[in-house]
């Protein structure tokens, strides 16, 4: 039996899902570009076209029969295409993410031990594991991160606290409370607790799909990854439908590749030579006009008080000057550091 693209419609709106709904639409978009075409055969060898619209109706139609095989929406967890971009906010993490059976995320806080240690024993059932140190970028990236990943329905909030930001008690207060119309985190005591970078809807579908657990000051490893073991019983036992009412759009944001610059401009105010002493462990900076004409000098042990002290005596014009001064310094304390011949590099 042969299904034309009406049928196809006819049978994603059986679904009922949103995902079959923007899959309508793609497909009445692509029925007004198509030219209608009488084929005067019958029974050529193979038609592509045919065996296409039949693979895609017949997959449809297993699924409105079997709607205990359904894992998710169309593009969800059926489909594990989207670890190839995820996560999709990039972070200090280490992600286990296979597609199934790894319903747990877990933030480790402010404590990178907690992180090394519960990386290192890779409990089954962990996904994704990574630290959570502010209270407004480090949840925005938890939340892009869950919202786009239909597999995650538990969240670990583990370690110490980060001070000044509680970032821990932060997202226990979001998942609890959720955030007021100025996207303010409701009952946080963190200093900044605003989210910039996702939305609202963002929000409550992250406070619908996970279950938020709190250990905070926890850092023992073996004890998270027995609560990672529970979880993931509870889970099996469960198996928590999909909650997610939308698989979320990638960030639109056009990432830039970095490459080197076709042309230096050099800095009018003049140039730096950057000497460390390994008997004192200081390093000198002297800063020249370009007749070669000594001007000032600069001497310090630590790398901060130094490019501080040349950009409050605005001895700088250039930001990729500014940069290369920083760099250079940066290589001359490791230097220092670890005895080795410093040589200063081109701007």
């Amino acid at each position: 039996m042969i299904y034309g693209l009406d049928d196809v419609i006819e049978n994603l709106k059986l679904t009922g899902n949103n995902a079959s709904n923007d899959l309508i639409n793609e497909v009445e978009k692509l029925k007004l570009e198509l030219k209608q075409v009488e084929y005067s055969c019958l029974g050529c060898k193979h038609c592509y076209p045919a065996a296409a619209a039949n693979y895609l109706t017949d997959a449809l139609i297993l699924q409105i029969q079997n709607p205990a095989n359904q894992t998710g929406s169309i593009n969800s967890v059926n489909s594990l295409e989207f670890l190839n971009s995820w996560p999709v906010s990039p972070g200090e993490y280490n992600n286990f993410c296979d597609g199934t059976g790894c319903p747990i995320a877990v933030s480790t806080l402010a404590s990178l031990d907690l992180y090394d240690n519960l990386s290192k024993l890779k409990p089954k059932g962990l996904c994704i594991i990574g630290k959570t140190e502010t209270e407004n970028i480090g949840i925005d990236k938890i939340i892009k991160n869950t919202v786009t990943n239909p597999t995650l329905h538990y969240l670990i909030v583990a370690g110490k606290e980060s001070q000044g930001h509680y970032s821990g008690q932060s997202l226990i207060s979001l998942y609890e409370n959720g955030v007021d119309k100025n996207m303010r985190i409701v009952g946080s005591n963190g200093k900044k607790p605003i989210l910039k970078n996702v939305s609202y809807e963002e929000v409550e579908n992250f406070r619908k799909q996970v279950k938020v657990i709190n250990m905070i000051g926890c850092e023992d490893a073996g004890e998270i990854a027995v609560k990672i073991s529970e979880f993931l019983k509870d889970f099996e036992i469960i198996k928590p439908s999909e909650i997610v009412d939308k698989t979320f759009a990638l960030p639109s944001l056009k990432k830039i590749i970095a490459k080197k610059p076709k042309k230096i401009k050099l800095d009018k105010k003049g140039y730096f030579v950057i000497m460390p002493s390994f008997a004192d462990k200081r390093i000198t900076v002297e800063f020249y006009n370009y007749h070669n004409e000594l001007l000032t000098v600069i001497e310090g042990d630590d790398v901060y008080s130094i490019y501080s002290t040349i950009i409050e005596k605005e001895l700088i014009s250039e930001m990729t000057h500014a940069a290369y001064i920083g760099k250079e310094l940066e290589k001359a304390k490791w230097c220092i550091n670890y005895g080795v011949k410093y040589i200063q590099g081109e701007a």
